[in-house]
């Protein structure tokens, strides 16, 4: 029997959110779930991904979201939605049982090097090099975009027993969405077929926005929880590590207060939009008919997870290829001030509308921090307010900087 359940939840914590609920009937039905309207989530370079919430922590019931529509494999049990995840299920099968989670981060999540070489040490690997990591991607599709799924197989570092994780990632226009399975080894090799399939048959609402973060009681996380990347660090508990401290990601820096926000004059045709979670400005620019660009503004402590990571990270959202340190030295240098900042520009294709997307980025460092400038979409826009974005950069006048 096929049918249709709507459901409702509530935005998230610095990354990720939506809903889900527990409803069925039959054994492949197509279940609908709700992702949140709002604007993008943005999450600081390098953020690590996906993990599982602690019980208990319930998604409540909340807003009214866009759809995305899965068909649900045979032997897949749906699990309460918890924080942080858009689903939630569980496998089992001769007293062994797996966990399988769907959570959408911002855009700045992190590249997927970081967050591969975290679920490597959840099963007892050892980390590899990016590059390394990258070349362990076996391709799969998810709602008819190309993704990466990686097999890695070790051991519960509790039990000893052999454990195995699937994770798939799908970069999207302004999010990144981790699908994962883990739990026993077995188990989870004879799922993987299944796994396949139902990243095939996930599919997203054209109209549908990535969420929003929101307000998410942090103090509900254990003392031994991994950082969270985008979080309010004052809701940690105060054994809680240092929000970016890991894997020499750049920790985020606390909302700008209005008085040391850089002064600036914003250019004309340049509209506010609503802020995401670790954005300093938004704006929106209109072109013809329907086309328009957004540049957001937004700052790390130090180098904010790395220039590489970050410049990858672009090309991730356009479905370009990755550089490596040569290409990087090679791209073009902007005097800001006196101080030299990296210039971004390429153009490529929306992983989900597959329409062309343009970028021109610019990764600033200044005082301590590193400052991100990107105006990204319709190529012809981005075209027009190319000149425009530089001279706002340009003209920003920063207080406290030295």
């Amino acid at each position: 029997m096929k049918h249709l359940t709507s459901l409702n939840a509530l935005p998230l914590v610095a990354s990720a959110l939506m809903l889900l609920a527990n409803t069925g009937c039959g054994r492949d039905d197509v279940k609908v779930y709700h992702v949140a309207t709002n604007d993008t989530v943005v999450n600081p370079p390098g953020v690590l991904a996906p993990m599982a919430m602690p019980s208990g922590m319930v998604m409540p019931a909340g807003n009214s979201q866009p759809k995305i529509k899965y068909t649900l494999p045979t032997g897949w049990k749906e699990k309460t939605a918890t924080q942080m995840r858009v689903a939630s299920f569980e496998i089992a099968g001769d007293s062994k049982t797996a966990d399988v989670s769907v959570i959408p981060l911002g855009a700045m999540s992190g590249g997927d090097g970081p967050n591969v070489n975290r679920w490597r040490g959840q099963i007892g690997l050892a980390a590899l090099a990016e590059a390394e990591v990258l070349k362990t991607a076996e391709k799969v599709e998810i709602a008819g975009q190309a993704a990466d799924l990686y097999d890695l197989a070790g051991t519960n570092p509790g039990s000893g027993n052999a454990q195995r994780i699937l994770g798939a990632i799908l970069h999207g226009d302004d999010a990144a969405w981790y699908f994962k399975v883990i739990g026993d080894s077995t188990l989870v090799e004879n799922n993987k077929t299944a796994f396949v399939n139902f990243l095939k048959s996930v599919q997203f609402d054209k109209n549908a926005a990535f969420p929003t973060p929101s307000a998410m009681d942090m103090s509900q996380l254990p003392p031994s929880h991994p950082a969270i990347g985008g979080a309010d660090a004052g809701g940690l508990p105060p054994s809680h590590p240092k929000v970016g401290s890991m894997g020499g990601i750049g920790a985020p820096v606390p909302p700008v207060d209005p008085a040391d926000k850089p002064a600036w004059t914003i250019p004309a045709g340049w509209q506010e939009g609503p802020l995401a979670q670790f954005l300093i400005a938004k704006f929106i620019v209109k072109g013809d008919g329907e086309a328009s660009a957004a540049i957001n503004v937004s700052r790390l402590a130090g180098d904010g997870g790395g220039l590489l990571s970050n410049v990858n990270r672009w090309h991730q959202q356009l479905s370009i290829a990755a550089i490596n340190g040569e290409e990087l030295a090679k791209l073009p240098v902007l005097d800001v001030g006196g101080v030299k900042a990296t210039l971004v520009d390429i153009t490529g294709n929306s992983p989900l509308s597959k329409q062309p997307v343009r970028l021109v980025g610019v990764v600033l460092p200044l005082g301590g921090q590193t400052w991100f400038y990107k105006l990204m979409g319709d190529p012809t826009v981005v075209t027009q307010q190319k000149e425009t974005l530089l001279q706002f950069v340009k003209s920003a006048k920063y207080p406290d900087a030295h």
